[in-house]
């Protein structure tokens, strides 16, 4: 097949360098959801957001400005803050907003369009990404949580119904006081309950000093980034294989055509995985393709890529994962057609 060629060299050069891009945004995120698991009390969340639902989404998706987050990181820190008590339809629109609305991206996207109408092309592609965010947040507000988060996450929730005391075998109580067992380490262990997991975890977190604090902080970061990473690689593999043994010239033809242009790097965006804070050198490249379709990579690929399908599902359901990633690409497919009057 002329259109694919695996060289191994090219392969390993592409995986390491999406890990070594990926990985240093990845650990600030989990180190900022194991400070957050250790500092933040549950109780805080509440008070952070307005009570209103839809300015509390609508906040949510601005967070990015605060606490600029690449979609490699922001999967630890939206897990944690879930259990801390934020509301999943305001998680899942920082979770999509925050790759993209931040100040890094919109630095890199300004500068990497030098030439290509800048100013406009980093104005829609913020606001594109504030507003689908936002969209998607009031929809699933409406939906039932069992149908949007996984077992494990749903059993760690607080107010989920699994804080049930369950009798302790002679193993955890010492596994406990000896490791502070995080939630995800006690779902490891074969004999462990969801209910007491989540007592467990509770009493691991009772500890007031600071220097207690700290250390919780770290197991739980260095948990998150074993966990998350394993998807990360998974991802990574994938992304590489298409970006190196996959003919980029077959996309050609479709750079002038309408609706396949637009549709056709969206779903390279996909296959691709870039970070949230380079990919807009990659699209300022695509020469010939119009400025719509290279909006729709920028938008789509900091929100649904190979990657991320594999470590949305630590937190959501696999339907909810899949829905998720159709739903994007048909709206922002839709909304970047019906901008490419004012892109030209």
């Amino acid at each position: 097949m002329s259109w694919f060629h695996f060289n191994l060299q090219d392969f390993s050069i592409s995986f390491l360098s999406i890990l070594f891009e990926g990985v240093p945004f990845m650990f600030i995120g989990t180190l900022l959801s194991g400070v957050i698991d250790a500092f933040v009390p549950a109780e805080r969340i509440e008070t952070i957001l307005p009570e209103n639902r839809t300015a509390a989404i609508a906040l949510s998706g601005l967070l990015g400005v605060v606490f600029p987050m690449c979609e490699c990181g922001v999967i630890p820190v939206i897990r944690r803050l879930l259990r801390k008590g934020l509301p999943v339809s305001c998680g899942l629109t920082y979770l999509l907003a925050a790759p993209i609305v931040n100040p890094i991206v919109a630095l890199s996207t300004f500068a990497a369009f030098r030439g290509q109408h800048p100013w406009a092309i980093t104005s829609f592609r913020l606001t594109l990404g504030f507003a689908v965010a936002v969209a998607f947040g009031l929809v699933v507000q409406r939906i039932p949580l069992p149908e949007m988060l996984n077992r494990r996450m749903l059993a760690s929730l607080p107010n989920s119904g699994s804080r049930r005391v369950a009798p302790l075998s002679a193993e955890i109580p010492a596994l406990a006081a000896a490791g502070g067992l995080t939630i995800e380490a006690a779902v490891a262990f074969p004999v462990i309950s969801p209910e007491t997991i989540v007592e467990l975890h509770d009493e691991a977190h009772e500890e007031k000093s600071f220097g207690g604090k700290i250390v919780g902080a770290i197991r739980c970061a260095a948990f998150d980034f074993l966990d998350v990473g394993f998807y990360l690689i998974i991802g990574a593999a994938i992304a590489s294989l298409f970006n190196t043994a996959i003919d980029r010239h077959v996309l050609l033809p479709l750079a002038s055509h309408q609706l396949f242009a637009p549709l056709s790097l969206m779903v390279l965006a996909l296959l691709l995985s870039l970070c949230s804070t380079s990919d807009a050198f990659i699209a300022a490249n695509f020469l010939t393709f119009p400025a719509s379709a290279k909006l729709a990579f920028m938008v789509f690929g900091p929100m649904m890529d190979l990657k991320l399908l594999f470590m949305y599902g630590l937190v959501f359901t696999k339907r909810l994962t899949f829905s998720l990633a159709l739903a994007l690409f048909v709206v922002i497919a839709a909304l970047a057609l019906s901008l490419a009057p004012f892109l030209r």
